[in-house]
This record gives structure tokens, C-alpha cells and sequence, in this order.
């Protein structure tokens, strides 16, 4: 049947109130049944080629992914807070998206974690040492988060922080935020995110008010709650939860009460008017509208609101991305049984026009990585020039880990593509005074991180002994990875591993020669490669205690802020603080002492040091050596004597003076960078009192 037949058939259901629609809002319309029918063919042509002229929009290259939702997170209005742990998340949601069910044995479980996402660029960059050298990098950038990265915190962002779009784009200036004295709305959404410019736009054929077109009027007379049945003039794209916008033309008079913004509650309904039931779907009105019957026509659309949903605009992402390397990569964080959706975004190497340079990442040493997002370019894919991928991580054993690039790697990390990234215990998450030796014995009901004496693979085995140590009142038990203060670092069973102030230490060097051949189109010499430069955190003393983001005037002229992490530790006596060490050097060992203050390691390659059997084997030391590849869980504590002292989190009643410590290289070469003054591997930690 023509369009023509199906649009003039109109069949009227008794106590129906209907509207005849037809048309769209730039188009007059005649009062004959044949003209209107051959106006409404047009507007679906006008229609379909405006989606077909938009799809373009929807194949760009740069893309986000943040899901406010997902089948392990299906409640979108939980999703941005970390709730206490309370038992196994099982794999398949049940409808109320408040819990999750296991159909194969009928157990039900909470949903535990949050989703967090994050965006950062593969390109190129400058930093500064201390002596004044200002070395070229091939570097990653961050894309999102950056008043926080900046301020030296993660930029792991909940989705409703990652989803917001920047009010005004022009303030998005090449080395943002660094060229921004004080914003007054610091931004940590994902750079380039826009509202989607892909709006679908329909002409309505009919409105038919009552809960379904094919009901009776006495079935209909009976509900109170008035469902609005919006058929459309071709199939509807829309589903359930979308936005979508009533719009009246200026011809029309009757269709006030239905003008605005309502959500989707049903798609594919039945009519009986002849139109497929994909072309129809509902809204809930509160009250009827008292519109009588019309049997002359309006112009009237029905349009999706514009959301964000990934897209991005170039321009931006451009003008924040090109020469933003950092050093360190972005600092990422996340909670135990997150979700974490990972997007690069590789702008090029502006520096080094004739290389085509794919990126990857690779999460080192992270348990169970999917091979397709491993970063492995054997296994996986690389990410080209212009292009996005969103990597998916499922947050695993709590502990410290970091990521880098894989593609070359002993290019790459040498020119500066090493970032750090943990992962924070569950146990941060345990109500205030609930024993934790209890909620340990817990977390061996969930599968994966299930223990026993035979599973030498198990991240977090029951203590020996119940010490009885419960969470403290002060434990933050809310979104953890923007708090600098009072957490575990794994999850102990005993309070072990309390800390009270956390300190990523990247350790790091590089060959400028290296860099500056790299830089100048000459061959690298792989094989001559050494280390001469010895950097914390991506510098070197005494900038590693100069506080906030350090910036480099690049190429173009302008300051990027490419040293964001101070190494300066800060502490008030009788407080412990985490020191989260990763070693990303090329071509050296590197050794971090600390004078007049203990390391009291805990942690080592993202384990707790405890045997299958629970005994404790961490120990104190004033020195940890470090090779590539390899992290280490420190804790300095200012307190000599604690009230009780099988707690970590107890009052301290005899703390250490305070003054200035130290944590310095013992490796004496490294205490300078390629000279005799200024630089190396060392950092102040200042006690305070009181």
C-alpha cells in the first residue's frame, strides 16, 4: 500500500481523543485529505534524508564512551557513589537494578562499585628540569579531569561528572587549565563532549490520548493516569528513557497541551489505524488534556532531545590535546568492583610530523585484562592517528600498579608514555566500627577474590589472627579515589595496612640524548641508551617539592602544565602516610632511602605481603630498591608509640619531633642530573605538629 492510502485512512476508535497530525514546522499546510497526504509522503522524504545528511556526524573518528549505566551497574541513579560492600555482585541484573541474581543457583546479590571513566590523549610534549634543561617527550595527555589532575588527584571521574559538557569552549586555550589562573567552574569533564548533534526529528502523524490505542472507552474511562500514543509517519528510533521534545508549528492551535519535554515509557505500540506498531510510542501525561476532538490538521513534531552520548567536537579536543604531554601519565584511581571505561584519544605527534605513531595501553601486571583490552598490540588493537578507543577494565585485587604504552615499548617508555594507577581496597568501604576480620571472612563468598590454602594466586588471605581491629570512625567510605586521607591499602583483615595521607612516588629516568635525537629526525641509539636524568613524580630536586603543576613553554609558544605531581610529603605527627611506588625506568635499578623515619612495607607488585596461610611477612626496612616493571606499598609513621599498638589506626601518644625528613636515592649518581648540582631522585617529607 502507498504511503498516500496508508496516511489518508483514519479510523476513528469511539472515545478516543484524537488529533490528526501531519506535516513539519516550516511547511504550510492545505486543507484537502489528497494534499495533505502528499504533503506527509514529502516530510517523510524531508525526514529520512535529514537523518541520512547527519550520519556523518555519528562516523567521526574522536569518540567517549561513560555509560551512566550497565548490566553490572544497571541502576544509573547509583553509579556515581561507592556504596559498602555487602556480598557478591552475580553476574546477571534482576529488573530492580538494586540487585543482581544468580540464575544458576537462585542467590541474589548487591550491586557493589561504581563506574568511573576517563579520557587521555597519545601525542607529544615538553617538561622542564631542575638545572633548566627542557627535554621533548612522546607523552600521554589528559582529556578530562583536568582541574583535578592539575591539583595533582586522579582524573578517574564518576559519569556524572564525566558527562557534563563545558559551558563556554573558548576557555578550553591551548594548556589548559595552567593558562587559566583561577577558574571560576574548574572543569573535569571529558574535553571535546558535546550534546549529541545527531536529533532526530519526525513528523506525528496522530496523538491518540489514553493508556493504548486499542483499548476499548470504557476501558480507558477507567484510568487515571493518562498515557499519550504518539504515532509517527515512519519508524521510531526512540527507546525507553529517551528525552524526546513535542514541537507545535505556527499554523497550529490545538496542541498546546501536549507541547514539552517527556521521557519514553513504551515503544513499538499497536494502533488502529493502520501504521506499523514500530511507529508508535508513549509518554505518561499527569492529567488529561481536555483537547476535543480535531479533524482539521496541524503541523507537529516530535524530536529527540539532544544528549550527550559520546560525541565530541575535534576542535576542542585539538586545542587542549596537541603538545599536552604529561609526565607522569595521567594519574588514575579506582574502587575494587568498579567499572572502568578508559578512552585514548591520539591527536599525533606534532613535533614529529613524518611519524605515523600508533598508541596503546597496557595496564602492568593487572590480573585478568581482557586480551582485546590489554594493550598488547599482538592481541589487541593500537589506536591510529585521529582515531578513539575505549578501553573496559573490570576493577580487580586492590594494590599499586601503573600503565604505559605498548607499541615499542623501550622507545615509548624512555620518551616519557608511563603513568601510575591503584586500586583501592574494598575494605574502605566497611561501616564505621564493623570488624574487619568479619568483613574480610565475607569477600570469600565472592568467587573472584575467594581464597584457600591451595589458590597461591589469592590477592588477600584471612590473617592468622583476629586482632579485632574494626573500621575507624574516620575511614571515608564515599568516593575514595578523590580523597588523599585515611584508607587501607589492601584489604587486610587486620588494619595493617591503615594509612592516613596517600602519596603516588613515580620513580623514572631518561637519556636526553635519546630524547633530543628523537626529537631532531636522527636514528636512536637503542643500544647506547643510559639514564642520566633521575626523576620523582617527573621531577627532579628541588623541583619535586615545589607544591601544584609545573609548566613548559612548548613549541607553539604557549605554558602547558605537562609536571602536575608534587613529591612533597606533608604530614601532621603521629599520622601514617602511603607511599604508592612504581619504578618505570628503561635502563637502571633505583633505591629510595628514608632517614630518621621507618618503611614499613606492606605490598609489593600489587600483593599484600602475607602468605596463603595469613601470617604477616611485611617488614621495616630504610631502604627499597626498585627494577623496571615493579611497585612497592610503603608506610612512613610518625608515631613511636600508639595506644594500642596492634592497631594502626589507634591514638598515637608518642609521636616523632617535627621537622623535615627526607627520602632520597642512595645511588649517588642519581642525585644529580648529568652534573654536579641540582636534580636527582630526592624529596622532603615535613612533619607538623599538632
Amino acid at each position: 500500500m502507498s504511503m498516500a492510502n496508508i496516511l489518508n485512512r483514519a479510523p476513528r476508535t469511539p472515545g478516543w481523543k484524537h488529533q490528526q497530525l501531519c506535516g513539519v514546522r516550516t511547511l504550510s499546510i492545505t486543507s484537502t485529505r489528497s494534499a495533505r497526504a502528499r504533503h506527509m509522503a514529502l516530510t517523510c522524504v524531508a525526514a529520512v534524508t535529514a537523518i541520512v545528511l547527519a550520519t556523518p556526524a555519528a562516523a567521526q573518528s574522536f569518540r567517549v564512551q561513560c555509560p551512566t549505566s550497565t548490566i553490572t551497574h544497571p541502576d544509573a541513579t547509583k553509579t556515581s557513589s561507592e556504596a559498602a560492600y555487602a556480598g557478591p555482585t552475580y553476574p546477571t541484573p534482576k529488573t530492580a537494578a538494586t540487585s543482581s541474581v544468580d540464575y544458576t543457583t537462585g542467590k541474589t546479590g548487591p550491586v557493589n562499585g561504581a563506574i568511573k571513566c576517563q579520557q587521555v590523549g597519545g601525542g607529544d610534549g615538553y617538561a622542564s628540569m631542575a638545572d633548566g634543561t627542557q627535554t621533548y617527550m612522546f607523552s600521554f595527555g589528559p582529556l578530562s579531569g583536568l582541574s583535578d589532575i592539575s591539583s595533582g588527584k586522579p582524573g578517574s571521574e564518576f559519569p556524572s561528572v564525566f558527562n557534563t559538557v563545558v559551558t563556554d569552549p573558548t576557555t578550553l586555550v591551548p594548556g589548559y587549565p595552567q593558562a587559566l589562573p583561577s577558574p571560576s567552574t574548574p572543569y573535569n569533564g571529558a574535553i571535546g563532549l558535546v550534546d549529541s548533534n545527531v536529533n532526530y526529528t519526525f513528523s506525528i502523524y496522530d496523538i491518540l490520548e489514553g493508556p493504548s490505542p486499542t483499548l476499548t472507552a470504557a476501558a480507558n474511562s477507567a484510568v487515571t493516569a493518562h498515557t499519550v500514543s504518539v504515532i509517527l509517519n515512519a519508524a521510531a528510533p526512540f527507546k525507553v528513557g529517551d528525552s524526546i521534545a513535542i514541537g507545535q508549528g505556527p499554523s497550529g492551535t490545538d496542541l498546546s497541551g501536549y507541547v514539552g519535554t517527556y521521557t519514553v515509557t513504551n515503544v513499538g505500540v499497536a494502533n488502529t489505524i493502520g501504521l506499523p506498531a514500530s511507529y508508535g510510542f508513549q509518554f505518561v501525561l499527569s492529567t488529561a488534556t481536555g483537547l476535543p476532538e480535531v479533524v482539521t490538521s496541524t503541523d507537529a513534531t516530535a524530536s529527540s532531545v539532544p544528549i550527550v552520548d559520546g560525541h565530541v567536537d575535534p576542535r576542542q579536543i585539538m586545542d587542549v590535546g596537541v603538545m599536552n604531554g604529561n609526565i607522569p601519565a595521567p594519574l588514575m584511581a579506582i574502587d575494587e568492583d568498579d567499572e572502568f571505561f578508559l578512552t585514548l584519544t591520539n591527536v599525533g605527534m606534532i613535533m614529529r610530523p613524518d611519524l605515523f605513531e600508533q598508541h596503546t595501553i597496557h595496564f602492568h601486571g593487572y590480573p585478568n585484562a581482557s586480551a582485546l583490552f590489554d594493550g598488547v598490540p599482538d592481541a589487541s588493537v593500537a589506536i591510529n592517528i585521529g582515531g578513539s578507543f575505549t578501553y573496559y577494565y573490570l576493577a580487580p585485587d586492590a594494590g599499586t600498579y601503573f600503565w604505559h604504552c605498548h607499541i615499542t615499548p623501550p622507545e615509548h617508555l624512555q620518551m616519557g608514555m608511563v603513568g601510575q594507577l591503584y586500586v583501592r581496597p574494598r575494605q574502605n568501604r566497611v561501616p564505621v566500627g564493623t570488624s574487619l576480620y568479619t568483613a574480610l571472612q565475607a569477600q570469600q563468598g565472592d568467587l573472584r577474590t575467594a581464597c584457600n590454602s591451595s589458590d597461591v594466586l589469592c590477592s588477600n588471605p584471612l590473617p592468622a589472627t583476629n586482632t579485632g581491629a574494626v573500621a575507624p570512625a574516620t575511614t571515608v567510605s564515599t568516593d575514595l579515589s578523590k580523597t588523599a586521607t585515611t584508607g587501607y591499602a589492601y584489604n587486610d583483615g587486620d588494619g595493617s595496612t591503615f594509612y592516613d595521607v596517600e602519596v603516588p612516588l613515580q620513580m623514572h629516568g631518561f637519556d636526553p640524548n635519546f630524547h633530543f635525537v628523537g626529537m631532531t629526525f636522527n636514528n636512536e641509539g637503542f643500544a647506547d641508551m643510559k639514564d642520566k636524568y633521575f626523576l620523582l613524580n617527573g621531577r627532579s630536586y628541588p623541583d619535586t617539592v615545589t607544591p601544584g603543576p609545573l609548566s613548559t613553554p612548548s613549541s607553539d609558544g604557549v605554558e602547558h602544565f605537562s609536571q602536575p605531581i608534587s613529591s612533597i610529603v606533608t604530614m601532621t605527627a603521629g599520622q601514617r602516610t602511603l607511599l604508592r611506588i612504581s619504578e618505570l625506568a628503561v635502563t637502571e635499578y633505583h633505591t629510595l632511602a628514608s632517614v630518621g623515619m621507618r618503611m614499613h612495607v606492606v605490598g609489593w607488585n600489587a600483593k599484600l605481603l602475607r602468605d596463603q596461610d595469613g601470617n604477616n611477612m611485611d617488614y621495616f626496612t630504610n631502604s627499597i630498591t626498585l627494577g623496571g616493571g615493579e611497585s612497592v606499598d610503603v608506610i612512613l609513621d610518625s608515631c613511636l608509640m600508639r595506644s594500642n599498638p596492634s592497631d594502626p589506626s589507634s591514638a598515637c601518644t608518642t609521636a616523632i619531633p617535627a621537622g623535615t625528613y627526607y627520602l632520597y636515592t642512595s645511588n649517588l649518581d642519581h642525585l644529580s642530573n648529568d652534573a654536579e648540582n641540582f636534580g636527582g631522585q630526592m624529596t622532603e617529607v615535613h612533619v607538623v605538629s599538632n
